[in-house]
């Protein structure tokens, strides 16, 4: 039977994430020195090393059953693959940016200029969403200077901060989507029911990375106010104490809502509030 083969960036930060995804998952490989594959420890699973940018393709050509990549490359690529599971990192914006003092106004004022992205299919489509159509200057590297170097008149690129924008005096004009790493799957892959569980291995890493496991006392006259602070991802563990007027209570709780969840629960009466961090999980 042929191994489950999955595609992932060879190099960069995307490379990190998607190798570290892989590792917690229980997806351990070693690569040797710039192999272009590497097996799987007891898995029937192998690893390709790619350029991010073609993996949407290889994916649906079928050279590779499973990928992690970007969903702008996705789109950008144009091709039929099934999105299997949105990987929680990597988040970006596709946005259309000009110089501050554009005349620019709206999408349809866009008609007949020049615009420089990495994203021409993509940019295209938005055009033509909106009646107009443009010069596509197409690089693959950083577009925000083409406009100072009178290449364009607008770019399209990706936007985490806006600090490069502002450093170039661009901005924002439209927002064509949003987009962060994912992972794709063939339509018919060698392993169907391996690849089912690679996404459910790696789900349960994503769900913990966005959860963490809260523990507290609280007296019984309060506990059904802690439990509206803290609900839980389907209801809280709770479990008597020594002192019939006390209990303990256990509950996942997403990790930007720990804070100030801690923060209310001290406030009706809760002690001994500790915040775990979850490795793996499976909800």
């Amino acid at each position: 039977m042929e191994n489950l083969r999955i595609g992932v960036p060879s190099k960069g930060r995307l490379a990190e994430l998607a190798t570290e995804l892989l590792k917690d998952a229980g997806l351990s490989f070693r690569r040797q020195d710039r192999s272009l594959f590497a097996l799987v420890k007891d898995a029937p699973v192998e690893i390709t090393f790619l350029r991010t940018d073609d993996i949407p393709v290889l994916c649906a050509e079928g050279a590779i059953d499973m990928g992690i990549t970007g969903s702008d490359l996705v789109a950008e690529a144009g091709v039929d693959v099934v999105e299997r599971l949105a990987l929680g990192v990597g988040g970006c914006r596709l946005a259309v940016c000009v110089p501050d003092d554009s005349k620019i106004q709206t999408a349809a004022d866009l008609n007949g200029a020049r615009i420089a992205t990495s994203f021409p299919h993509v940019t295209e489509t938005y055009l033509a969403q909106h009646g107009a159509k443009a010069h596509m200057v197409t690089l693959s590297g950083s577009v925000e200077v083409m406009i100072s170097l009178g290449v364009a008149d607008a770019i399209v690129d990706l936007v985490e901060t806006g600090s490069t924008l502002a450093a170039n005096r661009l901005r924002i004009f439209d927002e064509i989507g949003r987009y962060e790493t994912i992972l794709i799957q063939n339509k018919e892959p060698r392993q169907q029911e391996m690849a089912d569980r690679v996404v459910r291995r790696l789900e349960g890493v994503v769900i913990a990375r966005s959860y963490s496991l809260l523990e507290y006392n609280i007296p019984r006259t309060k506990l059904a106010e802690a439990e509206k602070i803290t609900p839980g991802f389907n209801s809280p563990t709770v479990n008597a104490l020594e002192d019939p007027g006390w209990c303990a209570v256990r509950v996942m709780v997403r990790r930007k809502e720990v804070i100030p969840a801690m923060e209310r629960l001290e406030v009706i009466g809760a002690s001994a509030i500790l915040e775990t961090q979850i490795a793996n999980c499976r909800l």
